[in-house]
């Protein structure tokens, strides 16, 4: 029995196909271009197997609403050609299988519960942190999702003091991600991030924008482990003054598990996603 997931994000697509003790068996890496190309490439990758289910993350953001007409389409995005497609009806189209359909990062924070940096929890947060800012959250093991899919990037949070940066996202301007994702950093410093020293000033600005979305974020779902990724992440100091500011910020007022082991890296970098799929794929089979 073989499982297949996809990754889908504005960049490439990652699809694989994994066995029945999840060995990744086939995987293979597509360009993200025009919906009619893309998919053609994943249907060549797929058609070499015998998919028994798949699980697909997408970038968003996406219809999850079973009972509106969008369900499985890619909403409102800035990517050209992508918006308002009917991505997962063209998977059923192509192949009669079950299928899990929810975004990349809900995937990732799924992979990382189970084979990641929150094995043995119930509960996590997966927040990722690059180009812009996404998050994930499975609540009893279980991914969770209202009318929508969470949109944790877009959250408002108060301007640092030392700050006078509009904000970089084209619709809300200074919400976290357009406040504290890669790009803001280079509009603010005229330096790309990876190359920005240690000691720069607005890492203390970044951390405090991310510790206090995590705050909120605590505040508010009470998971058992935080986990955070993405490109901007691959910095040690970067994850240590957001734990400082995190327990600044938070003051005491409610209990965690010590920052050190609450607010962590991710566990499987790069493969969260990926991973998150094909377990999804391999739930699917066994719910049917």
């Amino acid at each position: 029995m073989y499982y297949g997931g996809i990754e889908a994000g504005g960049t490439k697509f990652i699809c694989a196909v994994s066995d029945e003790k999840q060995n990744i068996i086939a995987k293979t890496s597509i360009p993200t271009t025009t919906p009619e190309e893309t998919l053609q490439g994943t249907f060549d990758f797929f058609d070499q197997y015998e998919i028994s289910a798949m699980g697909i993350g997408s970038f968003g953001p996406i219809g999850i609403n079973e009972s509106k007409d969008n369900y499985g389409y890619i909403l409102a995005t800035p990517k050209p050609g992508w918006s308002e497609f009917d991505f997962l009806g063209q998977m059923k189209a192509k192949y009669d299988i079950p299928f899990v359909w929810t975004t990349d990062v809900n995937a990732a924070a799924y992979g990382e519960l189970k084979k990641g940096a929150a094995q043995g929890k119930n509960s996590c947060i997966y927040l990722t942190v690059g180009t812009g800012i996404g998050g994930g959250v499975v609540i009893d093991g279980k991914i969770f999702s209202g009318i929508n899919h969470p949109e944790m990037g877009h959250i408002h949070v108060k301007r640092h003091p030392d700050d006078d940066y509009e904000g970089k996202c084209p619709y809300h301007k200074d919400c976290l991600e357009g406040l504290a994702a890669g790009p803001s950093l280079e509009a603010r410093t005229g330096i790309k991030g990876q190359d920005l020293p240690e000691d720069h000033p607005i890492w203390e600005i970044q951390a405090y924008y991310i510790a206090q979305a995590l705050m909120s974020y605590v505040l508010t779902l009470a998971p058992e482990r935080i986990i955070l990724g993405g490109g901007v992440m691959n910095q040690d100091h970067l994850l240590m003054k957001i734990r400082q500011s995190f327990v600044e910020q938070v003051a005491g007022y409610v209990e965690t598990p010590p920052v050190s082991e609450y607010i962590v890296r991710w566990g499987l970098p790069n493969e969260s996603g990926i991973t998150g799929c094909l377990l999804l794929a391999e739930d699917a089979v066994k719910t049917k």
